[in-house]
């Protein structure tokens, strides 16, 4: 396996609790995808953008991926409310699953997805 590191975003555009920043995830035969990178307790956390329980996006305009607590994610869909840190649902039909977990850092100044690939054999 070969890692690979791809800029989402400076760290000071994440605000602690704010607007999220989505971005493409790398094409893996399917339908595109999307993730999200938000902060929460000074840490940042990466997620697909796609609810466990039905295949929708979790934000209900661009960026808005917490509910109006600020301690929950939510699926503007349906209202299935998630742990930020964790990505566990732990409100509504979904409740016990989670979000697909994304391998992002923050480091310098900036935060990055961190992409893993395969290596091919040539034996």
């Amino acid at each position: 396996m070969v890692e690979t590191e791809r800029l989402i975003c400076a760290s000071e555009d994440l605000q602690e609790r704010g607007t999220g920043i989505g971005f493409s995830l790398p094409d893996a035969g399917k339908t595109q995808q999307s993730g999200f990178v938000i902060r929460y307790d000074g840490k940042v956390h990466g997620y697909v953008n796609r609810c466990a329980h039905v295949p929708v996006t979790l934000d209900w305009q661009e960026g808005d991926f917490f509910d109006l607590s600020r301690h929950f994610l939510i699926c503007s869909t349906h209202g299935a409310q998630y742990l930020p840190e964790t990505g566990r649902c732990v409100l509504g039909p979904c409740k016990g699953k989670s979000l697909q977990k994304l391998n992002v850092v923050e480091r310098d100044g900036r935060i990055y997805l961190i992409e893993t690939t395969p290596v091919e054999s040539h034996l």
